[in-house]
């Protein structure tokens, strides 16, 4: 065993009474009916008891005496001969069970469990209280590799051992309803994994930033801000994914893509040494070719092609095309595919740096993908599956890889219709293929039914948790062995942490509960719900929300307000200390200052408007005044507005002041601007 908890149940058992009728037996009842799959046991509670009774319910395994075997039956229906209970009198009820296999007792006295049936029982034949020692054979792998994950909910003495090596070789699958702790299970079947195998390197594909408090020791957490994925690692399709936002692709446009982009990387490649263009052959790349290119390049294509006088009807398309390659790299949410980092071949470093190689300690990566834009997670999630596939495909056996699909019903959903088929693509390839070249996979999914039925059943492990919708619970007895077909009736009333496990890492069907995990390493989501905090709703920053909410794209990790490039560079200057602010700082950064101290100013309650007793009436358009003599004419031109609100006119025509009849009120900090913006356009220049 990998693990020093398993436990050494089942001695007390082996010593029970097996004694026919002998009071403080393990007699339960005796074989009425059976067929091939099925047997049927009569009982009898005497004067009204209900110790015998208490024995029987739904889930439990029995022993059935079959000189000299023991037959194993599952219990998934009992009722009584009556519609009531008597009290005081004898009642008989009878229980349907399922016949899993049997107890083998060799000559040499070796007990050994296998699933087939030599002899059924006979009628008459007594069933027992199973053994704790048969529980024990009949759920041992008979491997030696094998790893504890929790405790038979029938006798919570006895482990519940799964074979690592089974379940990776041919993929599993955890399934179950929101809340019943698929996270938490999945955390220990990993933390099980690589201690049971030093060569693998685990992918986890985050949507919810949650996996990376359950592996604070074995894991690295990536996400958009610390890494660079560089562009040219897609292929065309998944390229196209990014540049049409989720959209289909136009095919005028896509044709073009293909015989522009491989021209780009040709020109990138000419760059380079004369050995480096000697050693592989620039003729050969194609859009897929994964090597460096730049998107200056791409986009002197295009504006080349626009401008030669052949091919008049492809100017639209290539304007087009154009402008979506432009809109998606001036887009701030694809940083990191489009930052500096990713125009230079930093392929080794990318990928070592994702599945781990050689891991420093840390083999687990998790890969939050709650942060990129929705259009192009599927595009993401695709190179990355492809990517795992050919590292262990490539690397002749070296590197065993896992690729974990939290919410794979995303990625891979049962409509051939939706979703992304490089995504679906990779993962399948994976699933179908994978075993061959030690590339493993993990579907986690509360929602079976829509997961794609092809890549379920590759999964030859399962386990599945509660699940409440009569689709998901059919899927899965689909997936069961005929032979447990009835382990499946109470799957929507299992509890939190339990679950039935079957499939290539267990020996029978088992309805098991997964070990606890540590407060500080179960799986949690990175949100204010999991944040101790002092703030409530009369406390918070409503302009921080706010600030955040509209800078949701161009905000840092922390959260704070942030400006671009230029606006930044007139903010520094216009906030430096001693700088006098006129003969280096454009002219507009003081007012850019001032805004940005407003914006972070502390929130405050008098901010928001008050309700008036009445609605003020609407001022009257003032008339335009004439002009003094010796003045230049005041612009027509509109207002201009910046980054920070409106431009005011080059001229306005001085008021003349009356005279203060009392106390001169206190003017607000841009009352003259207000009052300017509340002026109509009209008012600002003179009319002929």
């Amino acid at each position: 065993m990998l693990n020093n908890d398993l436990q050494s149940a089942g001695k007390a058992g082996e010593t029970d009474r097996r004694d026919a009728l002998t009071p403080g037996n393990r007699f339960l009842g005796r074989v009425v009916a059976c067929n091939g799959a099925r047997a049927t046991i009569a009982a009898i509670a005497e004067d009204g008891n209900t110790d015998l009774t208490e024995l029987w319910s739904v889930g439990r395994l029995i022993s059935i005496s079959v000189p000299p075997n023991r037959v194993v039956a599952l219990a998934y229906s009992m009722e009584t001969g009556a519609d009531h209970w008597i009290e005081r009198q004898d009642n008989q009820f009878r229980i349907e069970v399922e016949l899993l296999g049997e107890v083998q007792i060799f000559p040499d006295g070796r007990e050994h469990f296998s699933t087939g049936i030599s002899r059924y029982p006979y009628l008459g034949a007594i069933a027992h209280r199973i053994r704790s020692s048969d529980l024990m054979r009949i759920y041992d792998t008979g491997k030696t590799d094998t790893c504890v994950v929790g405790k038979l909910t029938q006798d919570e003495s006895i482990d519940a051992t799964i074979h690592i090596p089974s379940m990776l070789s041919k993929h599993f699958a955890v399934v179950g309803s929101t809340g019943v702790g698929k996270s938490t299970a999945v955390s220990l079947l990993l933390h099980r994994a690589i201690r049971s195998d030093p060569r693998l390197r685990v992918l986890i594909l985050d949507p919810h930033n949650e996996f990376a408090a359950a592996f604070p020791d074995h894991a690295v957490v990536i996400d958009t801000e610390s890494l660079d994925l560089p562009f040219w690692l897609m292929r065309l399709d998944e390229f196209a994914e990014v540049v049409f936002r989720g959209r289909p692709p136009v095919a005028e446009e896509m044709d073009m893509l293909r015989d522009i982009i491989p021209e780009a990387k040709k020109a990138f490649r000419g760059t380079d040494s004369p050995l480096v263009r000697r050693q592989g052959d620039k003729n050969s790349y194609t859009a897929d070719t994964p090597v460096p290119y730049r998107m200056a390049d791409l986009l002197a294509l295009i504006d080349e092609r626009i401008g030669k006088l052949e091919g008049r009807s492809e100017k639209p398309a290539l304007r087009s095309l154009k402008v979506r390659i432009l809109s998606a790299i001036n887009d701030p949410r694809y940083h990191f595919m489009f930052s500096s980092n990713t125009i230079t071949d930093t392929i080794l470093e990318t990928v070592a740096h994702i599945f781990r190689i050689p891991g420093d300690s840390r083999p687990i990566c998790t890969f939050q993908l709650a942060g990129i834009p929705s259009e192009v997670v599927n595009s993401v999630a695709s190179v990355l599956c492809r990517l795992a596939f050919e590292l262990a495909m490539w690397s002749n056996g070296a590197i065993h890889m896992l690729v974990v699909c939290e919410e794979a019903h995303r990625y891979v959903p049962a409509d051939p219709n939706l979703g992304f088929f490089p995504t679906r693509q990779a993962i399948a390839r994976i699933a179908k293929e994978g075993r061959k070249y030690g590339a493993s996979l993990g579907i986690i999914t509360q929602r079976p039914g829509e997961l794609d039925q092809t890549i379920l059943s590759q999964c030859s492990t399962l386990f599945a948790m509660r699940l409440s919708n009569d689709r998901d619970q059919d899927i899965i007895r689909s997936a069961i062995p005929n032979s447990s077909i009835s382990t499946t009736n109470f799957i929507s009333s299992i509890g939190n942490g339990e679950a039935i496990a079957f499939g290539e890492a267990i020996a029978v069907p088992m309805r098991m509960r997964f070990t606890r995990v540590e407060q500080d390493r179960l799986p949690k989501a990175s949100t204010a719900a999991n944040k101790a905090g002092d703030e409530t709703p009369e406390t918070v920053d409503l302009r921080m929300v706010v600030n955040r909410m509209r800078a949701a794209g161009v905000q840092d990790t922390s959260g704070q307000f942030t400006l671009s490039g230029a606006e930044r560079e007139a903010f520094d200057m216009a906030t430096e200390d001693g700088f006098d602010g006129f003969s280096r700082t454009p002219s507009h950064a003081p007012a850019l200052a001032e805004s940005v101290h407003e914006a972070q100013k502390p929130y405050d309650s008098s901010m928001l408007p008050r309700a008036t007793a009445a609605a003020p009436a609407r001022p009257e358009p003032v008339q335009p005044r004439p002009e003094p003599p010796g003045r230049e004419p005041i612009s027509r031109e509109p207002l201009r507005s910046s980054a920070f609100g409106a431009e005011p006119p080059r001229y306005v025509p001085p008021q003349p002041p009356a005279p203060p009849s009392g106390p001169v009120p206190r003017r607000e900090p841009g009352s003259l601007r207000d009052s300017i913006l509340k002026k109509p356009l009209s008012s600002l220049y003179r009319k002929d």
